[in-house]
């Protein structure tokens, strides 16, 4: 298939590579993984029940809650010349407060043994993070790290990067079929975790897993770090009832004030987390961007490309607001547009553009991705319930000027300064504000340039080596200082008591 078919043929197959491959995979991939020939959710029926349009906004948010209160909600700022959150300007004269100091620097050159707890699969499981955990995985073996991931069992390798991989027995999420959950708290998972010894273990939250984790990090006396990556609260009023908002922040409230350190995608979902009382201004840190420049890169773009064309990159979910792009596609008859990926939404979505030109190209991987990118006129991102956006920093990369819902994590890779100058923002759920900037893009054709060649240069300074290091020198080291604070302050009455009830004999020399 030819990339000039683009915009009469509807098939499955991808339009930006001749090659009739069908292998599926996630936006991303990596040398040390393979895929299996197809998804298993690939062409599957929608499982999660009839599409509900768009709500009013609800507010994820109790404002009179006991656990806080929204007028004192505290702002994050930047630390001077650093990408890294810091705690407030303003602190409270208490101890908690205190921010950890660094450790030595040789504690922390040393190899260390990292424990990861991982749902849904970072190696089969379409989602944003799986390029982020991989990379993780990657340079975590490259700087001498021992690792083991516990994932659920589906499309599990061996090992990855040399970090040994164990798959727990996984079950479908009963609100979203595609997810697979797991406890991961079996005997076998437990002695194996045990006999690695690890000096820190790190889960993803929200989910079943990170439960798991938990209790072996408190059986083992080991620090435990939490990673934010999917923002729950946003989706439940799209897929289920929205009282049950309050709930999932109970949990989310309950998993994050045990751990030691709480690691976020973006400054706007720390403001939620602490907003929400779910953990401490101090106890909270950034988890770096990061983007593979050389894989996604200006240098694929196919020439064959002639009417304007916009893509999307993603899972395609309900909670994506995907739907908004049919109004938007309906105002620009002159545009055609690419729906790069898979998920249950899908058979509903291709339903809605039916006899338009919308193409539906399922998973792609490698340099077909990559040209897939580069092909494209215009990104864009409508969704509301990013934690950071990854594909957007991935199109950026590849010279792209996005088009992205202002919500989210996206404001973070494309600020209130950086607007018209790397990319476009417009209001949530706006057709007409979309509209109107992706017309200005696509029929100015030396903009566009621009802005592509900025967004580029932009994303050049994020890397994943340098977001890893980060993490391991000195979150992880915050991690451990924490948990030994927590642990002296635990023992410190026991010892007292101990020393009143058996008072050491003094010795007269």
């Amino acid at each position: 298939m030819t990339l000039s078919s683009l915009s009469i043929n509807l098939s499955l197959t991808s339009p930006f590579l001749p090659s009739t491959t069908t292998n599926t995979c996630s936006s991303s991939s990596s040398p040390a993984t393979t895929c299996s020939p197809r998804c298993s959710f690939v062409n599957s029926p929608v499982s999660f029940g009839i599409y509900r349009p768009r709500r009013p906004p609800i507010s994820l948010i109790r404002k009179k809650s006991k656990l806080f209160r929204q007028e004192t909600r505290r702002e994050l700022v930047s630390a001077s010349g650093s990408n890294d959150m810091t705690v407030p300007e303003v602190r409270e004269e208490d101890e908690s407060e205190i921010e950890a100091p660094l450790l030595d620097p040789e504690s922390y050159s040393k190899p260390r043994r990292i424990a990861l707890f991982v749902e849904p699969s970072p190696f089969s499981y379409v989602s944003g993070y799986k390029n982020r955990f991989q990379n993780f995985i990657r340079y975590l073996r490259e700087m001498g790290d021992e690792v083991i991931v516990v994932t659920t069992h589906e499309g599990v390798p061996e090992e990855f990067y040399g970090a040994k991989v164990i798959g727990s027995r996984s079950f479908p999420c009963p609100l979203y079929q595609k997810v697979p959950l797991s406890l991961a708290l079996s005997p076998r998972i437990i002695s194996e975790i045990a006999r690695f010894k690890p000096d820190i273990i790190h889960a993803s939250s929200p989910g079943i897993m990170v439960f798991g984790a938990l209790a072996i990090a408190k059986m083992l006396s080991v620090p435990i770090v939490m990673s934010y990556h999917t923002h729950v609260p946003v989706y439940i009023p799209r897929y289920t009832f929205s009282w049950l908002v309050q709930p999932m922040w109970s949990v989310i409230r309950f998993l994050h004030r045990a751990a030691d350190l709480t690691l976020v995608p973006s400054a706007a979902i720390g403001k939620d987390l602490i907003a929400a009382g779910a953990t401490a201004a101090n106890q909270l840190r950034l988890w770096n961007k990061g983007v593979d420049s050389d894989s996604f890169n200006p240098r694929f773009r196919s020439q064959e490309m002639q009417k304007p064309l916009v893509i999307h990159v993603g899972r395609i979910g309900v909670e994506k607001s995907l739907e908004l792009l049919k109004s938007v596609m309906d105002k620009l008859p002159e545009a055609r547009i690419a729906f790069i990926g898979d998920g249950p939404y899908r058979e509903d979505l291709e339903k809605l553009f039916t006899g338009m030109p919308a193409v539906f190209t399922g998973m792609l991987q490698g340099d077909e991705l990559s040209q897939a990118y580069a092909s494209g006129d215009v990104f864009v991102m409508p969704s509301e319930s990013e934690t950071l956006g990854l594909v957007v920093l991935e199109a950026m990369a590849s010279g792209l000027a996005v088009v992205a819902a202002r919500a989210g994590g996206i404001p973070d890779i494309i600020p209130e300064d950086q607007e018209g100058k790397t990319g476009f923002l417009f209001n949530p759920g706006d057709v007409e504000d979309c509209v109107t900037k992706l017309r200005t893009l696509l029929h100015d054709s030396e903009t566009r340039e621009i802005i592509g060649k900025a967004a580029r240069e932009e994303t050049e300074k994020y890397d994943w080596r340098a977001a890893t290091t980060k993490i391991r020198n000195e979150q992880y080291s915050a991690a451990i200082w924490f948990w030994r604070k927590k642990k002296a302050q635990v023992l410190g009455p026991v010892n007292w008591l101990v020393k009143r009830l058996f008072p050491v004999p003094e010795v007269n020399v």
